[in-house]
This record gives structure tokens, C-alpha cells and sequence, in this order.
């Protein structure tokens, strides 16, 4: 398997993963859709770091790779990184809280509907970046109207 394929794999992944979001927040679980959305949003990454030749670190937040090899990134996907990165850290942050809690942090009880949409936006934005990266769309087929 290339680094190619799997990045493609992660793509698929992350696309449909994606649409679990839509059925956590409308269910209201807000610590759910935080902490999907970091799966997605790491593995979106991952995605795009593979396919420009990088192995992903072992860890959930990748950010500082995006940066690191930002030279490898198509120019137009570049300007993006900088907000791939900030999102994959606050996510990454957020991980274990949405989904363990603490003693004094019931996930369920503490994330609210704002908390839950910033999680969204984070994922679609890291997908579509990593369509950019991983699956461009075809200028040929763009000029067909398709």
C-alpha cells in the first residue's frame, strides 16, 4: 500500500464520518460531536500528510507538521494551514474531556450547541482541505460543467 492509497482510505473515512455529525447534533450530544469531530479532523490531516510524503506522527494533533511541511502542500491549500492547525490543537485539547470527563466535567452537562458547531465547522474545513490535498478535482471535468 502507498502512501497514496491510504491517504485516499482516510478520505473516504473522514467523508463519511463526517455525516455522523449531523445525527449527534441533532440528538443534541454536543460532548459527541466535539469529540468525533477531532477523529476526523486527525485523521483528515493524517490524510494530507501522507499524501505529500510525510509520515503522520504517532500522536492527535498533527498541526505543527501541516507547518512543518507546509512546502510540500499544493500553494493553494497552503493558506489553509495555519487554521487546520489552530483547530487540530483545540480539538486536540478537547479529546479526552468530551469523551471521559472528570470528576468535576460531565462532558454531557458542560458542551453546548455553540461548542458542538465549532466542532463542525472544524471538520468540514479539514475535509475539504484534505479533497483539495488527497482528490483535487479534475480541471477537465470542471470545464464540462461537471
Amino acid at each position: 500500500m502507498t502512501n497514496s492509497s491510504l491517504a485516499r482510505s482516510y478520505l473516504i473515512k473522514v467523508q463519511k464520518r463526517l455525516k455522523i455529525l449531523a445525527v449527534l447534533f441533532a440528538e443534541e450530544a454536543y460532548s459527541d460531536v466535539v469529540r468525533e469531530a477531532q477523529e476526523i479532523v486527525e485523521l483528515a490531516l493524517k490524510g494530507m500528510l501522507r499524501q505529500v510524503g510525510v509520515e503522520p506522527p504517532k500522536w492527535h494533533d498533527v498541526g505543527d507538521a501541516l507547518i512543518e511541511f507546509s512546502e510540500r502542500f499544493p500553494e493553494h491549500v497552503r493558506s489553509r494551514l495555519e487554521r487546520l492547525a489552530k483547530d487540530s490543537g483545540w480539538l486536540r485539547k478537547e479529546r479526552e474531556l468530551a469523551f471521559y470527563g472528570d470528576i468535576d466535567f460531565i462532558p454531557t452537562e458542560e458542551y453546548e450547541e455553540v461548542d458542538a458547531r465549532k466542532a463542525i465547522e472544524a471538520a468540514e474545513y479539514a475535509v475539504r482541505a484534505a479533497e483539495d490535498v488527497i482528490a483535487p478535482p479534475n480541471p477537465a471535468t470542471m470545464s464540462q460543467g461537471n
